[in-house]
C-alpha cells in the first residue's frame, strides 16, 4: 500500500510540475505576442516618417511639419514602452532592443527637434520617457528606484 501511495505522490508532483510548466510557457507566449504587437505598431508609425529623418538628416520645415503628427505618435509609443517596462510587461531582451532604438532615434535631428518641441509645449506629457531620457538611458526602468521616480 505504501508503494501505491508513493507512486501516487510522485504522479501528483509530476502533474503539478507539468501544469506549472504549461502555465509558464503560456505566459511567455502571451508576452512575446504582446511585444510583437507593439513592434508592429512601431513599424506602422515609423514607415510614415521621412527616410531622411530616419537616416539622421535634418528635415526642411515643410517636411517636418507634414510629419509632426507621426513624430508625436512615435514618441508616445516610446513612452508607452517605458511604462510597460516599469511594470515588467516586456522581457529584458526586448527592453534592450527598444531602449537602444529609442535612444538612437531621439538623438537624430528631426526626432530630437520633435522631442524638445513636444516636451516644452506640454511639460506634463511623456513622463515615463522623460526620466529615462534625462538619465541618458543609463538604467533599466523596471527597478524599484526608478518606479518611484516615475510615479
Amino acid at each position: 500500500m505504501s508503494l501505491v501511495n508513493a507512486l501516487a505522490s510522485i504522479a501528483t508532483a509530476v502533474a503539478v510540475f507539468m501544469a506549472w510548466w504549461q502555465i509558464r510557457l503560456a505566459k511567455q507566449q502571451a508576452k512575446t505576442q504582446f511585444e510583437d504587437d507593439l513592434t508592429k505598431q512601431f513599424r506602422e508609425i515609423i514607415q510614415k516618417i521621412p527616410v531622411d529623418a530616419l537616416l539622421g538628416k535634418e528635415l526642411d520645415e515643410e517636411s517636418y511639419r507634414e510629419s509632426r503628427d507621426d513624430f508625436f505618435r512615435y514618441i508616445d509609443l516610446c513612452n508607452e514602452q517605458v511604462f510597460l517596462r516599469v511594470n515588467n510587461r516586456v522581457s529584458d531582451a526586448t527592453w534592450k532592443l527598444w531602449s537602444d532604438g529609442i535612444r538612437a532615434f531621439l538623438n537624430r535631428p528631426a526626432f530630437k527637434r520633435a522631442w524638445l518641441e513636444f516636451t516644452k509645449e506640454s511639460p506634463d506629457i511623456f513622463k515615463e520617457l522623460r526620466v529615462v531620457y534625462e538619465e541618458e538611458f543609463r538604467f533599466d526602468p523596471k527597478s524599484g528606484k526608478e518606479k518611484r521616480l516615475l510615479a
